[in-house]
């Protein structure tokens, strides 16, 4: 047995329930990790409302969260690639198992030795968010010296974003209200547009590439900054292939799959201090219900697990 978060039903935080659950079973190519971190995505919270029972089906009762990192507690027999012993970081496949637990089992091509100079804190705060930023800037083929727009820059995403698009060499223009304005610019943005006083559509020009991670709106009003042949990449509603035609550019919707070699190249980025985490709060396990109430800000939340 281990405690775990689980839901028995859809709704507010408060079905959130710290509890007793079975460890997880480990399958041939499975790596069993002991969660020392994990950290809160919005994305948990729409599972728990139940926005996506549909398109992401699992019976009830189930273990929610996406990132962790960890200690390798037990590899199966066809594991060519870890050890018992390794700290590893990782965005588990949901179908398998949450986050929010002691233990979760994960395929170990969906994981990979965490960053060498960051705590399994820092380390949890990344997985999710930091290889939808690389995924996205690897499909829309971003080269130094392009200009990119990033919305949303000092969330998860676009923070990473900015600091995989500078150590790119590219130009970075990104929105950001309040406190993360001076956050955007720490982090490489070369402007910042101020998005409670500045339509962005008034300022970017003739960029290569916009990373859109709000949809709606905020998409629509992103063609028309595209040079011909840009690239508009989205992580929060597929883009309108039609609208990219009628525009002359390309566009792709980004669902990130867990991937190993993106997850060593991330690590690789944060110890050559290319990128760096911002974890904004830790909260225990059994307080998991806190992050599912936070009212958001700057730096990811992250839940403590276990002891390193």
């Amino acid at each position: 047995m281990m405690k775990a978060i689980r839901i028995h039903e859809y709704g507010d935080a408060s079905v959130l329930r710290y509890e007793d659950a079975d460890k997880p079973n480990v399958l041939p190519n499975d790596v069993l990790i002991r969660v020392v971190a994990a950290s809160f995505n919005p994305i948990d919270a729409k599972i728990r409302q139940g926005f996506l029972k549909d398109q992401m089906p699992r019976p009830l009762p189930f273990v929610l969260g996406w990132d962790c990192a960890g200690i390798v507690e037990e590899i199966g027999e066809n594991v060519t690639k870890f050890n018992v012993g390794d700290e590893v970081y990782g965005y588990p496949e949901f179908a398998r198992g949450g986050t929010y637990a002691e233990f979760v089992a994960v395929d170990e091509s969906q994981i990979a030795l965490k960053p060498k100079t960051i705590s399994f804190a820092e380390s949890a705060s990344l997985p999710m968010t930091a290889q939808a930023a690389l995924t996205s800037l690897e499909t829309a083929q971003l080269q130094s010296n392009q200009r990119i727009l990033i919305h949303g820059g000092a969330g998860g995403v676009g923070s990473n974003a900015i600091q995989i698009a500078k150590a790119l060499g590219a130009y970075i223009i990104t929105t950001a209200s309040g406190d993360g304005i001076e956050l955007v610019k720490s982090l490489g943005a070369d402007e910042v547009i101020d998005y409670k006083t500045t339509s962005f559509k008034d300022v970017a020009k003739d960029v290569d590439v916009v990373l859109d991670i709000l949809g709606g709106q905020t998409q629509e009003d992103s063609w028309g900054v595209l040079k011909k042949g840009g690239f508009l990449v989205a992580t929060a509603m597929p883009p309108s292939q039609e609208k990219a035609q009628e525009f002359g550019v390309r566009a792709a919707f980004i669902f990130t799959q867990p991937r190993g070699e993106a997850l060593e190249k991330i690590a690789e980025m944060v110890d050559k201090k290319q990128i760096r985490t911002i974890v904004g709060e830790e909260i225990p396990l059994e307080n998991a219900q806190k992050a599912h109430e936070s009212k958001g800000g700057n730096g990811k939340i992250v839940i403590a697990v276990g002891k390193a």
